[in-house]
C-alpha cells in the first residue's frame, strides 16, 4: 500500500484516509446487507451516486483489496462485486454508526432502519457474524 496516501501514523486519520469519504461506506454496507452487487444495482441506490464517483470508489476499494469483482456468469460485460474478508472486517464499524445514528439521527431514520437497529440492540453479535460470513 502507498504510505504516501496517509496524513499521519493515528490508526483513525489513516483509516479515514482509506474509507473516509462519503460514498465508501456505503458502497460496503450494500455489499454487507445485500450480498454481491453489480454497478447498476450501486447506481440505483437512494443515495443518487454517479457513476464516475461510483467507478472511482469501486476502483479505489479493488485496489485497496476490500473488495474483488469478476465477469458475471451470463454476461461478461458485467461486473459481479464481492466484499473481501478486510472489507467484511469493516462490519463492526457500519454496525456502531447504525447504532449512532437510530440513537441520535431516530427522526429521520426508515422504519425497516429502525427495525434493524433494534435488531442490531437484542443481536449485536449474531448480526454481526451474519453480516461478516
Amino acid at each position: 500500500m502507498d504510505e504516501n496516501i496517509f496524513r499521519s501514523t493515528c490508526p483513525i486519520s489513516s483509516s479515514l484516509d482509506l474509507f473516509g469519504d462519503k460514498w465508501t461506506l456505503l458502497i460496503v454496507r450494500d455489499l454487507l446487507y445485500h450480498g454481491t452487487r453489480t454497478f447498476k444495482d450501486f447506481y440505483q441506490s437512494e443515495e443518487n451516486i454517479s457513476s464516475a464517483r461510483l467507478s472511482e470508489r469501486l476502483k479505489k476499494l479493488e485496489g485497496l483489496q476490500a473488495l474483488t469483482k469478476e465477469n458475471h456468469p451470463t454476461n461478461k460485460k458485467v461486473y459481479i462485486y464481492k466484499l473481501t474478508q478486510k472489507g467484511k472486517d469493516l462490519a463492526p464499524a457500519i454496525i456502531d454508526l447504525i447504532t449512532w445514528g437510530n440513537k441520535y439521527l431516530n427522526h429521520h431514520i426508515s422504519d425497516e432502519s429502525k427495525k434493524f437497529a433494534a435488531n442490531l440492540k437484542e443481536n449485536r453479535e449474531i448480526v454481526l457474524k451474519e453480516l461478516m460470513k
